[in-house]
């Protein structure tokens, strides 16, 4: 019976208006829209954190610091990075101000501080992934028990055919905008994770760099 109601449901959600979709959708649509509105702020203020921080990325502020250090100049390199806001370099100013305690420790509190901004609203981001096709499969339950409801308590189908085509509608629009919304913010989602991770490298790196220039200078000073 539902199949033979699909193109009459279809026929009913051509021509309509989002709001008129909205409330066909049934009562999971606003559960869903609220996870809309969290996805899209969410990627938003990433995007625009993501930017900034991009647009102040100073390699050469970095590679001057490292020779700074190389040169055992560390208040200069610290002086020089003060000056600066890029994130690697806020990473080697507390770590070489707090070189004579632990510069390992340091060094490690420093980029967990960076990186934590970096993963700001991740996890909030992968919950819209998650919940959004889950309370769409949700509607299309609830749909589906309005449809058979429908056909459960006999009498003419043809006189109730605008509650099954309602019951196939409900399911078929909260559906579709689940999934509308998992797909939409997963892209981004994988974006600002290969960003966290790109962040990650670019730290390391720097700490190697870091860890081989102290070695080098602890070997000159040796001989």
């Amino acid at each position: 019976m539902i199949t033979l109601h699909l193109p009459v449901a279809f026929e009913l959600l051509m021509g309509k208006t989002p709001m008129e979709l909205f409330k066909a959708g049934g009562p999971v649509m606003w559960p869903v829209l609220a996870l809309s509105f969290v996805g899209l702020t969410v990627v938003v203020e990433r995007l625009i954190f993501m930017a900034r921080e991009n647009a102040a990325r100073d390699h050469e502020m970095v590679e001057k610091m490292l020779e700074r250090v190389e040169n055992r100049d560390v208040e200069g390199a610290v002086a020089l990075g003060q000056k600066s806001k890029d994130f690697v370099a806020r990473v080697l100013v507390y770590a070489l101000s707090n070189k004579d305690t632990s510069l390992s420790n340091a060094f490690i509190r420093a980029s967990n501080q960076e990186l934590a901004r970096f993963q700001q609203g991740l996890a909030t981001l992968d919950t819209v992934v998650t919940a959004a096709p889950l309370l769409g499969l949700l509607g299309t339950v609830t749909g589906m028990m309005g449809t058979f409801g429908s056909l459960g308590t006999g009498g003419d189908i043809a006189s109730k055919a605008s509650q099954i085509t309602g019951g196939v509608a409900e399911a078929l629009i909260a559906t579709a905008c689940g999934l509308f919304i998992a797909v939409s913010a997963l892209f981004p989602f994988n974006i600002l994770n290969a960003r966290v991770e790109e962040a990650r490298h670019e730290i390391e790196d720097v700490s190697n760099a870091l860890e081989l220039i102290i070695k080098k200078s602890e070997s000159e000073a040796r001989k």
